[in-house]
C-alpha cells in the first residue's frame, strides 16, 4: 500500500472528526459528546426498565475504569444518580435526573442531527453495506 490511507486509519479519521463534532454541539449543554450518547441511552433504557453501568459498558464497549470515569462526572454534573440495588449492594441502578430529562430533547436531536449530516448524499444500500462491514471488522478485533 502506497501513502492512501487504509481501513483503519480511515477510522481514526472519521472517529476524530465525530468526536470533534460531537463534543462542540454538546458543549452548549454543559456535556461532551460521550456523556450526552450515554445520557440519551439511559434514557431510553430507563423508560424500559433499570439501567445498570454494565449495560453502558456492553452498548459502548467500554472499559470498567472508562465508564466509571463517564458516570461519576455525569453525577457530579446532576444528570444521573446512581442508587444501590436491594438484592445486590455492588450493583448500581442509574437513574436519570430531571435535569437529564429536560436536556434529551436536544441531545437527541444533535444526535439526529450529527448522523444526517454524516451520512448525507449514500443511499440506504451504501448505508447498509457499510454498517455490515463496520459489523464485520468490529467482530474480526474481538478475536
Amino acid at each position: 500500500m502506497g501513502m492512501e490511507k487504509d481501513c483503519g486509519l480511515w477510522i481514526n479519521t472519521l472517529s476524530h472528526k465525530l468526536k470533534k463534532r460531537m463534543n462542540a454541539n454538546m458543549q452548549s449543554l454543559g456535556l461532551t459528546g460521550v456523556q450526552g450518547r450515554v445520557m440519551h441511552y439511559i434514557l431510553v433504557k430507563y423508560a424500559r426498565g433499570p439501567v445498570y453501568q454494565r449495560d453502558v459498558e456492553s452498548a459502548f464497549s467500554l472499559s470498567r475504569s472508562t465508564a466509571t470515569g463517564i458516570l461519576q462526572l455525569m453525577e457530579k454534573n446532576g444528570l444521573i444518580q446512581r442508587e444501590s440495588v436491594a438484592c445486590d449492594a455492588r450493583l448500581k441502578s442509574l437513574i436519570p435526573t430531571e435535569k437529564a430529562v429536560q436536556l434529551d430533547a436536544e441531545i437527541g436531536q444533535y444526535l439526529r442531527q450529527t448522523e444526517l449530516r454524516l451520512t448525507q448524499g449514500l443511499t440506504d444500500a451504501q448505508l447498509t453495506l457499510f454498517m455490515e462491514i463496520a459489523a464485520q471488522m468490529s467482530a474480526n478485533l474481538d478475536c
